[in-house]
């Protein structure tokens, strides 16, 4: 701040005083003060205030989508060819024996059908986790804005997920009975998550553990590398699968392959894929490198990776965002880790 007179000797003013009078322009160009006992005061500029120019980025342009033209086309042809397939068999059997055309077609027919089933099953379990991911970020929204009209309509739409699973009863229960007495739409966001996550997220914690555990075994008793690598890959499809159960989904394989596919890039957006210092300095912590021979080392640092993937699920599937409840973290696995190798050493 500045004053009008510099010869004035020091002196304390405060801002509602009659005689100070704040202003925003230079001193010389505002008026004069209206007695010798007043004082000017002037604002410092914040220059962390100012607004800092972006120039916009130009949008990516989108040519033609090549890899989108030949699967399309490779698919229609490879399509083409097994049902001219099919009819030749079909026309073959009935040239030979009418009872055979017909066993046939009846069988291309029923495999058809269930082909129809199988389809329609994996759209529907695509559709499902878009509701839950969009449910997520409608929440996430809710959250930031606190709209109330928004919150209800969100809570109404995770209660009939909820309604299928009988863990939860209790939780809609007292939710129903508390959405009326809410007037933030943020805290019934955050009501919603302690009556309904907490007990998914217990189970969540459960389930992560145990294959952590079950995979840091297996890898450090199995002889070969292969074996490892294919033991780890399907306990951690089995892993998200079971957790996109139990917070509402129903992924085919379509579906268990997007969430295993967001998982991972869950993890290289977050950075903790690799494995850090930190995660080193646990497996230290713990004492575990002069008792531990390689092999079940390596069977550890296979269940570390295994619990990562499964967090970063949990992440992906849960239909609302970590607000008030604490987030489960890798260091919360630690000890049961631990405790399953010092039990095998």
């Amino acid at each position: 701040m500045s004053a009008d007179n510099e010869r004035r000797k020091p002196a304390a003013f405060r801002l509602d005083d009659p005689g100070v009078i704040v202003t925003a322009s230079p001193a010389d160009n505002a008026p004069p003060l209206s007695s010798p006992k007043s004082v000017r005061v002037q604002p410092e500029v914040d220059v962390f205030a100012a607004p800092v120019p972006v120039d916009a980025l130009p949008p990516a342009r989108r040519g033609f989508r090549w890899g989108t033209l030949f699967w399309s086309a490779l698919t229609g042809f490879v399509s083409l060819a097994a049902g001219l397939a099919v009819t030749r068999m079909i026309e073959d059997l009935f040239a030979r024996s009418q009872a055979l055309g017909i066993i046939g077609a009846v069988l291309a027919g029923l495999a058809a059908f269930a082909l129809l089933i199988i389809v329609g099953r994996e759209l529907f379990a695509l559709f499902r986790l878009a509701a839950i991911e969009k449910l997520h970020t409608r929440a996430a929204a809710v959250l930031a804005n606190d709209d109330r009209d928004e919150a209800r309509a969100v809570v109404a739409d995770l209660l009939k997920l909820a309604q299928e699973n009988p863990k939860l009863a209790r939780g809609r229960t007292a939710l129903t009975s508390h959405v009326g007495d809410i007037i933030d739409g943020a805290d019934l966001i955050r009501l919603a998550e302690r009556e309904l996550m907490a007990p998914l997220d217990d189970e969540a914690r459960r389930l992560i553990s145990q294959a952590a555990q079950r995979v840091s075994v297996v890898t450090a008793v199995s002889p070969r590398a292969a074996v490892d690598m294919l033991f780890v890959l399907v306990s951690t499809l089995r892993l998200i699968r079971q957790i996109a159960r139990l917070y509402g989904g129903r992924p085919g394989w379509l579906g268990l392959v997007r969430l295993f596919r967001q998982a991972i890039t869950h993890l290289a957006v977050t950075g903790s894929v690799a494995i850090g210092d930190s995660l080193i300095s646990q497996v230290l912590g713990h004492g575990l490198a002069a008792r531990l021979s390689s092999k079940l080392g390596e069977g550890i640092l296979n269940g570390f990776l295994t619990a990562r993937l499964g967090l970063a699920a949990v992440d992906v599937i849960r239909p609302l965002p970590f607000s008030t409840l604490p987030r489960p973290a890798l260091s919360d696995l630690v000890k049961d880790l631990t405790r399953s190798s010092d039990s095998n050493t």
